[in-house]
């Protein structure tokens, strides 16, 4: 008598993200294939999310708001010639909402940020190239390109831990990038500067380099993709550099 083999099962959408998600760092080039041939982005933005609320609520726990923004507001022109029962009110209202900010924001930026920058590019490679990539897809890429961010934030929860308090800096728990070694009182436009040129950004550029590169590789190549989403960035680095010169 015959028998047939039991089918294999296939593996589930979630195992098979993280298995993606360890792929773009040990792998790139076929994890990237792969995810342009089957697009799905929701499991690293939650993981992401996740470690910025974890991020979040431990610098709250260990360190505290109080001390960064008693920080900001001598810092600030705007409040640092208050009268000292002035700042007092101010400190203690916005300690009281910057947990909130912060919980809120974790979720807006990460997916927020996500599309915004999925449909830039998503414009960008399609205008510039004919490459007619989709929405999904270009989220997809994104989403994957951005999981060494889970690397970052492990290591800004380690640092939260092993540094002394005072020297701890919710806005550079890393030392990732020039901003972290930009001088006290500078201003800060130079502050904002020296944060954008991050390691960790750069990464983010050359997988995306690489993801977008696999949608069409006849049209575009990786040194293509890469510049552009280099440009990108050097846009959204010169308005917000811009912006902060002119408001602070």
């Amino acid at each position: 008598m015959s028998t047939s083999a039991a089918p294999v099962p296939e593996a589930s959408a979630s195992s098979n993200s993280v298995r993606r998600m360890i792929g773009v760092i040990v792998s790139p080039k076929p994890t990237f294939e792969s995810i342009v041939a089957r697009p799905a982005w929701i499991l690293p933005l939650i993981v992401l999310m996740v470690f910025g609320l974890a991020t979040t609520y431990l610098y709250g726990q260990h360190i505290g708001w109080r001390p960064f923004i008693e920080k900001q507001i001598e810092e600030s022109p705007r409040t640092a010639n208050l009268p000292q029962d002035k700042k007092n009110e101010v400190i203690d209202q916005q300690t009281k909402y910057a947990p909130i900010f912060g919980y809120v924001g974790a979720p807006v930026v990460t997916f927020g940020g996500a599309a915004i920058v999925a449909a830039l590019l998503l414009a960008a490679f399609n205008l510039l190239s004919g490459a007619k990539v989709g929405f999904k897809t270009s989220l997809a890429i994104v989403a994957y390109a951005w999981v060494p961010g889970i690397i970052l934030q492990l290591l800004g929860i380690l640092m939260i831990f092993i540094k002394d308090p005072s020297t701890v800096d919710i806005q550079n728990l890393v030392a990732s990038n020039a901003g972290a070694f930009v001088p006290d009182g500078s201003p800060k436009w130079l502050v904002s500067l020296g944060g954008s040129l991050d390691i960790f950004s750069f990464w983010y550029m050359a997988l995306m380099g690489i993801g977008f590169s696999a949608t069409n590789p006849r049209k575009i190549t990786f040194g293509k993709a890469f510049g552009t989403a280099f440009s990108c960035w050097v846009l959204w680095v010169v308005v917000k550099v811009g912006l902060t010169a002119a408001f602070s």
